[in-house]
């Protein structure tokens, strides 16, 4: 098959573009909450709001989302029924632990990882000094819904958002009201609390790595390739890769590894046989396709098309960082393409 421009751009997404939803939950009118914005990348993600904006709809096995949030602002502790895995792509983060958030805390920066287990309350605040933004990698097609810690129903008490039971939020505000039929959700039941795990600092240090780290554990995915490394983040060893486990390597649903391509640079011609997301961290990138190309910048996102024979091609004068996200938990091996790739399409 071959990919016109306008199909390969169908499934980029600009940072410049990205349409926010300053109302996605119900703690987005608590004061302290009340400015924080969330994006759904790809796929659906966990958003309350039925009119959030789903920016590439095609099902990956995974969702790729995004907050932003001004300095000081905070997300409440929730739990999740999937992984969520976080990077940070600029600003100070403090992620908090346990249904108050006093069961452990730790900070992150730029390029830093955070992989949070399933039915564990989590929740983060922008610490830092400016505009702080984060990556999200939520694991199934349909992460299904958050369960808010019961503080935060209370605390959301006379803001004019209202969950119900089915997962929808509905906005006073704007004048809607309860449909017919429809149940508000309770805040979480004590059975609904005991199957919450508790986790110490410790522990969360076990699920976080940092960006300096990475730089120690980099390798060679191409042989015979210079500038080019590959770093495991999340997800199980590859022998065809030569590639060891990520730090985080339980089942995610996806593995995520750290690609740098140094200036000058650029990756053989390739394909693969499984989704593969790029979530641009810093630099520039040139993708290839079909006697074609697109620049991507920082913030971007792009899904390449299984299959499709690709380059990738540090097209500025720093390295480019490149959190590659791709399906499945055990990684399968890129595929050298028999031509360059450099054709002009029919």
């Amino acid at each position: 098959m071959s990919w016109t421009q306008e199909q390969i751009l169908s499934r980029v997404v600009r940072y410049a573009d990205l349409r926010p939803c300053t109302n996605a939950f119900i703690d987005t009118r608590t004061p302290g909450s009340d400015r924080k914005e969330n994006f759904t990348i790809i796929g659906p993600g966990v958003s309350e709001n039925p009119r959030q904006h789903v920016h590439v709809e095609i099902p990956h096995g995974f969702n790729i989302g995004a907050a932003r949030q001004p300095a000081g602002c905070v997300n409440s502790q929730h739990s999740h029924e999937t992984a969520e895995v976080f990077v940070v792509h600029t600003g100070r983060w403090r992620f908090t632990i346990g249904e108050n958030g006093d069961d452990a805390a730790i900070e992150l920066g730029a390029g830093d990882t955070i992989s949070i287990p399933v039915h564990v309350f989590r929740g983060f605040a922008n610490v830092g000094e400016g505009q702080g933004f984060l990556f999200a990698v939520l694991g199934g097609d349909d992460p299904g819904h958050v369960m808010w810690a019961p503080y935060v129903f209370s605390a959301a008490r006379g803001h004019g958002l209202i969950l119900l039971e089915d997962g929808r939020l509905i906005d006073t505000a704007l004048g809607e009201t309860v449909p017919q039929g429809a149940v508000p959700m309770e805040p979480p039941s004590p059975d609904d609390l005991a199957g919450i795990r508790r986790m110490q600092e410790h522990e969360i240090r076990q699920c976080v790595i940092a960006a300096r780290d990475l730089q120690q554990i980099a390798m060679q995915p191409y042989p015979g390739v210079a500038g080019i490394s590959e770093s495991p983040i999340v997800g199980q060893a590859s022998k065809l890769e030569h590639m060891p486990a990520g730090r985080m390597a339980w089942p995610h649903g996806f593995h995520l590894r750290r690609v740098v391509i140094q200036s000058g640079c650029e990756t053989p011609w390739h394909k693969r046989h499984e989704a593969e997301v790029l979530m641009m961290h810093s630099g520039c990138v040139d993708y290839r396709w079909d006697g074609r190309e697109l620049r991507l910048g920082p913030g971007d996102v792009m899904t390449a098309p299984i299959g499709l024979d690709r380059q990738y091609a540090n097209c500025g004068p720093e390295p480019a960082v490149v959190y590659a996200v791709r399906g499945g938990d055990l990684p399968a091996a890129y595929q050298l393409s028999a031509s360059d790739g450099r054709r002009q399409s029919a």
